[in-house]
């Protein structure tokens, strides 16, 4: 049996039980949470997440990526538009994981070859110290245009060994951020 027939089977049993409930557009908890593919870190099961509550973004490392900034910068524009003249603040939470693989891409050797092999450049996906990368990725946040200074961005870790989570730096609009 493939795994594609074991999650298919798993969803005949979730629409089967599935209350035809009126999801909001918008996330009930106006929170998107960045995170790390990693298998191991699922936010719905880590911060017991409902259906509908939150936006989940995920990629190697939960890093913010122009790609994410793009994202972001997207979303943000989106909300604007449905919340009417005066846009409401909602929340961006980074949540980064220990024993992540990319603490392997801040490995100048590591990236070398994964350069040379695929062709893609990891180096600012890199994870060397968690508190530094999530500070990074609030000033990539920060410097984006596009990427509004009342996003409420917070910073957390996920311990994969305890199943804790660590608060970094507490919930702050983006442009409150010191420099």
């Amino acid at each position: 049996m493939s795994s594609t027939t074991i999650l298919l089977d798993r969803n005949r049993q979730f629409a089967s039980d599935f209350a035809a409930a009126d999801l909001p557009v918008l996330p009930r908890l106006r929170t998107v949470v960045l995170t790390c593919a990693d298998q191991r870190v699922d936010p719905a099961h880590i911060l017991g997440l409902e259906l509908g509550e939150v936006a989940v973004m995920r990629n190697n490392g939960g890093r913010v990526t122009e790609a994410v900034v793009e994202e972001v910068a997207t979303l943000a524009f989106m909300v604007a538009k449905m919340d009417g003249p005066e846009p409401r603040p909602w929340e961006l939470v980074l949540m980064q994981h220990t024993k992540c693989g990319a603490e392997r891409f801040a490995d100048p050797d590591f990236q070398r070859v994964l350069k040379e092999h695929i062709g893609v450049d990891v180096s600012s996906s890199a994870i060397a110290d968690h508190e530094q990368s999530l500070r990074e990725d609030v000033e990539r946040l920060r410097g984006a245009p596009g990427v509004p200074g009342y996003i409420v961005v917070s910073g957390l870790l996920y311990d994969v060994q305890n199943g804790r989570v660590r608060e970094v730096f507490a919930p702050t609009p983006l442009g409150s951020f010191a420099s």
